[in-house]
């Protein structure tokens, strides 16, 4: 949920108008939407380099994993769940919360995961390895703004 609807939910639970401390909330949302917007193409711009790199990192630091074990099926799968994962970061940076990686990462992936016999421990240190090759192109000051949401993320899928 974006800083403006839960802003306006909480007034409106409350029934009072916006304070003017979630105003000026709201006033700096607008005001980091360009830098949002710019982070987010970026990301979507180096999404296949990203997944590229973090798995190359993942499997140089788990040779022996579910992803790794020569079933080109299996690790295409692997490959479009860790796409989906930078997709669901950059859809935080676009709104500036991590309701995206919240609702829709975190939810019921543990589950999912332990069904599918992929350790969590990996699954960890593969969402490490995007947030690094992410990171690694990017200035420190858009990596201040882009490590949270994975380091959120990777919280959200400790086992």
């Amino acid at each position: 949920m974006s800083i403006i609807t839960r802003s306006i939910a909480v007034a409106d639970r409350e029934a009072r108008y916006l304070n003017p401390g979630e105003l000026s909330a709201i006033r700096d949302f607008y005001d980091t939407g360009s830098d949002r917007l710019r982070l987010a193409n970026i990301l979507i711009q180096n999404s296949q380099h990203i997944v590229d790199q973090g798995s190359r990192r993942f499997w140089q630091r788990c040779p022996i994993t579910p992803s790794n074990c020569g079933n080109t099926r299996f690790q295409a799968s692997c490959l479009r769940d860790q796409a989906w994962y930078v997709r669901l970061v950059t859809y935080a940076v676009v709104v500036g919360d991590t309701d995206p990686i919240e609702q829709s990462g975190i939810l019921g992936s543990q589950v999912m995961y332990r069904s599918l016999g992929v350790p969590l421990e990996n699954l960890v240190v593969c969402m490490r390895c995007l947030k690094e090759a992410t990171i690694d192109f990017l200035s420190l000051e858009d990596a201040a703004i882009v490590a949270p949401y994975f380091d959120y993320l990777i919280q959200g899928l400790k086992p």
